[in-house]
């Protein structure tokens, strides 16, 4: 939906600067939000990784809506960091699923809300490398940590030996790290609301459902966390650029 509303806006906006060459009126409406669209778009270009992460899941979430939904299933088990994947190709099966919505694409516009506004925020005060390094840190030691609590459960007679063949894939592990990274540098009631965040969507799960996932979402906001620790410890907190004067009407240019 919320990528519906932003495609229709998007259009909306351009016809209206078509507009705008023929009339008053819509030049002034042009004139009047031209400062959030510039503010917008400064928003966008001070977050190039996000962004193009979302562009990039995006994409193939809206592959997987308009596809036979039993085609989708197959290569959601061949994309899936279950553990006989793991075992077999560990490098390309951690790529992919990292590009894969669950519940073929359920959810895409939370998804891309989140990164959009929270994880978005963090990159600008880490920086693109960081902020890869530490939403693939979640990910992928996050997945790793998983696999061996599975892997022990198994062999422990503690959980049957279907779990080894079970999916999971998802932008999820690189999102909740994103988000601790974030909250991290949040103080005040920020820092309480994103605090309270994290509980009720991470912490909650693994105390009320008990599965392998939540514990994952877990593992992953953990490991998230420590390297977004290591990364303010090393590297400090950039100050990131003032977009507030993209809200300002330029100046007008006077000639003499």
């Amino acid at each position: 939906m919320i990528l519906l509303v932003a495609l229709i806006l998007a259009l909306a906006w351009y016809f209206l600067c078509w507009l705008s060459l023929l009339g008053d009126g819509p030049r002034r409406a042009v004139a009047r939000l031209s400062p959030y669209t510039r503010w917008l778009h400064a928003w966008i270009l001070s977050a190039p990784a996000t962004f193009t992460y979302i562009a990039i899941f995006t994409a193939f979430t809206l592959v997987q809506q308009t596809t036979p939904p039993r085609l989708i299933d197959v290569l959601t088990r061949v994309n899936s960091t279950s553990l006989s994947r793991l075992r077999h190709t560990p490098m390309s099966v951690l790529a992919d699923s990292a590009l894969w919505v669950a519940n073929r694409g359920a959810g895409l516009s939370l998804y891309v809300l989140v990164f959009a506004t929270v994880v978005a925020w963090a990159e600008r005060r880490y920086g693109p490398p960081r902020i890869i390094l530490i939403c693939i840190s979640g990910h992928v030691l996050g997945t790793l940590l998983t696999a061996l609590v599975e892997l022990h459960a198994i062999e422990s007679g503690r959980a049957p030996h279907r779990l080894a063949h079970t999916t999971d894939v998802g932008v999820s592990y690189m999102m909740v790290a994103g988000c601790v990274a974030a909250v991290l540098l949040m103080r005040g009631w920020w820092l309480v609301a994103g605090i309270t965040a994290l509980a009720i969507g991470v912490v909650w799960p693994v105390i009320s459902n008990h599965t392998i996932w939540a514990l994952g979402h877990l593992l992953a906001t953990l490991c998230g966390l420590l390297v977004a620790a290591l990364a303010v410890f090393l590297g400090g907190v950039r100050s990131p650029r003032d977009l507030r004067p993209c809200l300002r009407e330029p100046a007008a240019v006077t000639t003499e």
